[in-house]
């Protein structure tokens, strides 16, 4: 099961880390020198839930953003015989 959100697609992104050093001009300074550039990675925030997709009980990786707007349908609690 790749990482990645079931319903919306979305997955890791890549980016960097700028790191910098200096007083910036308008505060006086002669301005800001970038001293190394980092790669990183954004990562989306993806949860491990069961689904009923079509009356098949699956567990998939939701994002936190559809899980709060109900794109996802999930599966009736199993009602215990009482004795």
């Amino acid at each position: 099961m790749s990482k990645k959100c079931f319903f919306c697609g979305k997955k890791s992104s890549g980016g960097n880390v700028v790191q910098r050093r200096g007083l910036a001009k308008k505060k006086g300074g002669v301005g800001k020198k970038t001293t190394s550039i980092t790669k990183r990675k954004f990562k989306p925030n993806l949860q491990r839930i069961r689904v009923d997709l079509k009356g098949v009980i699956k567990k998939v990786f939701a994002c936190a953003k559809c899980i709060k707007k109900n794109k996802i349908r999930k599966p009736k609690p199993a009602i215990k015989p009482s004795l």
